[in-house]
């Protein structure tokens, strides 16, 4: 008798590719890294498959759901080796912020191992099909499926009624009134604490397959909120005025910097001259001890020009304005300048804030990609706004600084220190052989925003007014420091908190502002983070509110230390923590604070 090994197989293909998609969030361990809460994963896996298998009773008919899965397995292992992290609502942001063409130049010769991945895996879901379509081995048909359904079916009644009663295993009683003619009002008695449960959303959406749509839904509604803040916050006022001479021409310039590392810059002891013009500048103060909270500029940015708290940059939004409206409650002009992308229809968390100013403009039309436009595309703009006759005056410039491919963020004439990636076609962050290459060219990229930070002083002091600049990037980088395996950034190192930020001022308001320019100089190596710089960069242009808080500012001598927290496997204390090994990873004395987002 001929025995039915090929249904067999079939059924043993299908049950061990499901087992492979689901193991994805423990790869940690297989790296000898942590997977926190880790047995709560595993028990939300298993009932998640059971309600899904019980609901469609045949594989067939629930398989095409598990498609994004599939094709998620490639991007959620490369992010769990490389980064340590799970694919989350904050990656599908990044993805649709991001153009094709870019993508494909961030992976530079692998974007064909990266295609042919996707397509292996569109094989392997279209097999698992296929083969759940011509088999009913699979199919739950015995009594056990509707004994579940029923228990599921309870459970989600409990879930309805506590989030009616405001039940939480406590004994307090919610009242919920029910109007009618018939029945005037009663009230719904709480569940008692054995009967209430609640599902950890962030938790859940580490799950596979099912949490991808978690991730995929809180996307979404990041987007939905950040398209309503604007309405949100539409009456929302600082109360922000001008606080002497009124009628004083004065400019503010704010340079936003991108990806670049504190001891990149020789103006903090670098022994490569990448500042040999910002170093022949008397009026200009390096501080020498500013961190950011989140190493990724979608995160980090509105930190830097809100009072955004830092623990608060990993949630959508905020409903505060920045910097931008309270210069234009003040009486100030308002411009927003970047070379970086608009990215078209979607409202992002740092567009949200742009938009406030009174001239808004995106000048960067191709990508990260070698067709972008260089900083000094920035300098005309700020030129044209310098000669608006608005007597005060805010402009921000938002540059793409030292971001990958750091060859492609200069012209040629930059290119110094060789070999560099110039030469190099299509190349990739992530391979080490690259590291002396990728290293002049980042360097090179810095003595580029050397000339480029000249020249917006230079325009400055041009205008012989009340004048000054503030620069901040918004992240740094890891270079394959030393035996350090890791470059870019997102992976929690020192490198990548650790940014360069300084402050140029004008004659004129050296003698406007002695008190200020001396408080600048008392605090250049206190320890400051990027939550510090709405407050100070208010304070340097004398805008007073009822609200502010003169202890966060710099230019202030009331100027007191907070704690610095950075998004290192948690909210980790900055200045509690210890530095691993050559890639400086940050590591807490105590216990992360968790994270919401």
């Amino acid at each position: 008798m001929r025995l039915p090994v090929v249904p067999r197989i079939s059924k043993l293909f299908v049950l061990s590719s499901y087992l492979l998609v689901s193991a994805t969030p423990f790869v940690p361990l297989l790296l000898g890294r942590d997977v926190t809460g880790w047995t709560q994963l595993l028990g939300m896996q298993v009932i998640a498959w059971m309600m899904l298998w019980a609901v469609f009773k045949r594989p067939a008919c629930f398989h095409p759901l598990l498609l994004p899965a599939f094709i998620a397995i490639p991007l959620d292992l490369y992010l769990q080796a490389y980064y340590g992290q799970t694919l989350s609502a904050h990656h599908f942001a990044i993805i649709a912020e991001t153009n094709p063409g870019e993508a494909m130049e961030f992976l530079g010769h692998r974007a064909w191992l990266a295609g042919l991945l996707v397509l292996i895996a569109l094989a392997w879901w279209g097999g698992c099909w296929l083969l759940c379509l011509r088999s009913a081995d699979l199919d739950w048909t015995d009594r056990s499926r509707q004994v579940l359904l029923t228990v599921f079916g309870l459970a989600g009644v409990l879930v309805l009624y506590g989030s009616l009663t405001g039940s939480s295993g406590q004994d307090a009683r919610r009242v919920v009134r029910f109007d009618s003619s018939l029945v005037s009002s009663w009230e719904l008695p709480a569940l008692p604490s054995w009967a209430t449960f609640s599902i950890n959303a962030e938790r859940f959406g580490r799950t596979r397959p099912l949490g991808l749509g978690v991730a995929a839904y809180e996307f979404w509604k990041e987007r939905k909120h950040l398209a309503a803040l604007s309405d949100s916050s539409r009456t929302f006022r600082f109360g922000a005025v001008q606080d002497e001479d009124s009628d004083t021409s004065r400019t503010v310039v704010m340079v936003i910097g991108e990806s670049s590392r504190y001891d990149r810059w020789s103006l903090n002891g670098y022994e490569r001259e990448t500042n040999p013009l910002l170093k022949t500048e008397p009026n200009l103060v390096s501080l020498s001890d500013v961190v950011t909270a989140v190493s990724a500029t979608r995160l980090s940015v509105p930190v830097l020009v809100s009072r955004k708290p830092a623990r608060s940059s990993l949630k959508a939004g905020f409903s505060e304005k920045s910097f931008l409206s309270a210069f234009r409650e003040a009486g100030y002009k308002t411009w927003w300048v970047s070379n970086q992308m608009s990215f078209g229809e979607f409202d992002t968390p740092v567009s949200v804030f742009a938009k406030e100013a009174h001239v808004v403009q995106f000048l960067n039309f191709g990508s990260y990609k070698k067709r972008s436009s260089y900083d000094e595309v920035l300098l005309n703009p700020l030129h044209a706004a310098l000669r608006d006759p608005a007597p005060k005056k805010l402009i921000v410039l938002h540059t793409l600084g030292n971001h990958w491919n750091y060859s492609h963020r200069h012209p040629q004439a930059f290119d110094k220190w060789q070999p560099s990636l110039f030469d190099v076609e299509n190349p990739v962050h992530t391979d080490p052989a690259m590291k002396t290459r990728l290293n002049n060219s980042y360097d090179n990229s810095i003595l580029y925003t050397d000339w480029f930070l000249a020249n917006v002083i230079g325009e400055l002091k041009d205008t012989r007014q009340v004048a000054g600049m503030m620069y901040i990037a918004d992240h740094g980088q890891t270079l394959y420091d030393g035996s350090c395996k890791l470059a870019f950034h997102g992976h929690n190192t020192q490198h990548e908190f650790h940014v360069p930020a300084l402050v140029w001022y004008s004659d004129a308001y050296r003698r406007k502002h002695p008190e200020k320019v001396a408080g600048l100089l008392r605090n250049r190596h206190a320890k400051l983070a990027t939550e510090n710089v709405f407050h100070s960069l208010l304070d340097m242009a004398d805008i007073r509110y009822p609200t502010e808080r003169l202890e966060w500012s710099f230019f202030s001598p009331q100027l007191q230390r907070h704690k610095r927290y950075v998004d290192s496997y948690g909210w980790t204390d900055y200045d509690n923590a210890t530095f691993k090994g050559d890639c400086r990873e940050v590591i807490g004395r105590d216990k992360p604070l968790t994270q919401e987002k």
